[in-house]
C-alpha cells in the first residue's frame, strides 16, 4: 500500500474528502489507481 492510502481512505469514508479529491490523490501519486478502486469501488478510468 502507498504511504498515504490509509489517510486518504479514512478521509473519504468520513466524508471529509470528495471523489474528486481522492482522484487528485492519484494524480499527485499519493495513491495508485488500484488503491483508488479499493477506496471508492469505482474504476479510476471511469472518472476522467
Amino acid at each position: 500500500m502507498s504511504k498515504h492510502f490509509e489517510l486518504v481512505k479514512k478521509y473519504y469514508q468520513k466524508g471529509l474528502w470528495s471523489l474528486e479529491r481522492v482522484r487528485n490523490a492519484v494524480i499527485k501519486c499519493w495513491i495508485t489507481e488500484s488503491e483508488f478502486y479499493l477506496i471508492t469501488q469505482m474504476d479510476y478510468s471511469d472518472i476522467h
